[in-house]
């Protein structure tokens, strides 16, 4: 069955760093269109928050740029977040995705997220 499992969430203060890992179970991560992460805070719809692809590219929400970075070690099989400079509104619950798709990106996998909150 496949299974991602998110950890690495916690109370920040601002300014403050966090470090969020996925790891994938009985999924190979290196052969996987695309990896995500995505958050959602009480009220909010869910917004995509980086996105790295098969082949290493990155893309980020403007919101985040700058301060968040998306990387994977496919040997641990495992996805990251990291997070810099945070601020109140990254407060949030963060998941990440993936796709059973070999042709694009359906986010049809998730993980059961793990709690950011940031204080001021």
């Amino acid at each position: 069955q496949v299974q991602l499992a998110e950890s690495g969430g916690d109370s920040v203060q601002t300014g403050g760093s966090l470090r969020l890992s996925c790891a994938a179970s009985a999924y190979s991560i290196s052969l996987t269109y695309c990896l995500g992460w995505f958050r959602q805070a009480p009220g909010k719809e869910r917004e995509r928050v980086a996105r790295i692809d098969r082949g290493g590219m990155t893309s980020y929400a403007d919101s985040v740029q700058g301060r968040f970075a998306i990387s994977k070690d496919t040997a641990k099989n495992t996805l990251y977040l990291q997070m810099n400079s945070l601020k109140p509104e990254d407060s949030a619950m963060y998941y990440c995705a993936a796709t059973s798709n070999i042709f694009g990106c359906t986010w049809d996998i998730w993980g059961q997220g793990t709690q950011v909150t940031v204080s001021s």
